[in-house]
């Protein structure tokens, strides 16, 4: 499902040409020294310009620095904040904290699963949901908690979670409907 999102940069609407990448990459490690120290800083920047971190991008920073491009896949396998898929339009946040978890939060992420046909880490192939695991949203009073394009929503159960998504999905085929009707003009 997710193998055309792994190695396309501009396989979602909206994504940057694979040229516009390497521009964009390029111009981030002229700001660098070609020195190890730099890889975190580096994936990061990458990452906040591109949204994600595609392959190609990890072996120009790894041609950069002059290590192997297995070191660099290390480190951005190692810590959780690097991805590989963009996000969707729709980013949802399934909190997974002590309240969360106790009070259900596996069932909410099951159901989440279920509905938008996606596993954690995945992003729709239309683009317009992804899924993340996260371990504390700071919310611990209304778990269990999502967060869907960063708006809250507490004290889910399964069954909230369709009812939740409704104005998302809406949104997105709304954006379908437009895009469809434009490219007809």
């Amino acid at each position: 499902m997710l193998s055309n999102l792994r190695d396309n940069l501009g396989s979602i609407e909206g994504m940057i040409t694979e040229g516009q990448a390497s521009q964009a990459i390029d111009k981030i490690l002229g700001n660098y020294k070609k020195e190890k120290k730099n890889l975190i800083p580096l994936l990061q920047e990458v990452q906040i310009k591109l949204g994600y971190l595609p392959r190609k991008a990890l072996q120009e920073i790894a041609d950069f620095l002059g290590m192997p491009a297995v070191e660099v896949w290390g480190v951005t396998t190692f810590y959780n904040q690097f991805r590989f898929v963009p996000l969707g339009k729709c980013h949802t946040m399934v909190c997974m904290g002590t309240a969360c978890h106790l009070a259900g939060g596996r069932l909410i992420l099951e159901a989440l699963e279920r509905e938008l046909d996606i596993k954690v880490g995945e992003t729709a192939e239309d683009g317009n949901f992804s899924l993340e695991r996260v371990a504390c949203i700071g919310c611990c009073m209304l778990a269990p908690v999502i967060v869907i394009k960063d708006k809250i929503h507490p004290k889910m159960t399964p069954f909230k979670v369709e009812e939740a998504l409704i104005p998302y999905k809406q949104e997105a085929q709304g954006e379908l409907k437009e895009g469809k009707s434009k490219s007809k003009s």
